[in-house]
């Protein structure tokens, strides 16, 4: 059964849409941001305390935060598209045609 809205009701929705999908790249571009400087900051820091560029650089505890924060990221970002980020209405059918465009190929 679908749900018929006003004008206004629509407006309403389609702002809050877009309000949510604003604060999840806002969280993103501070995500990025963030995280580059700390590894930065933690970087420099092994290289001051001995360690070679290298061994900085590929050092996992550097980039941990990166890892555990992008979770949050992850669930954000499915909770902002739903599952419709990975795979849309039209997924399938994009892929049957696909496939069948490449069968009518190899012919």
């Amino acid at each position: 059964m679908e749900r018929e809205f006003t004008q206004e009701q629509k407006y309403i929705l389609a702002k809050n849409r877009v309000e949510k999908i604003a604060k999840f790249y806002k969280h993103m571009a501070t995500y990025v941001v963030v995280n580059i400087f700390l590894s930065a900051i933690f970087i420099v820091g092994d290289v001051n305390d001995g360690d070679t560029f290298n061994e900085a650089l590929f050092n996992y505890h550097n980039y941990k935060i990166w890892f555990y924060w992008g979770i949050g990221i992850v669930f954000q970002a499915l909770n902002t598209f739903g599952l419709s980020l990975f795979l849309d209405k039209d997924w399938e059918q994009k892929k049957i045609e696909k496939y069948m465009n490449e069968q009518h190929k190899r012919r």
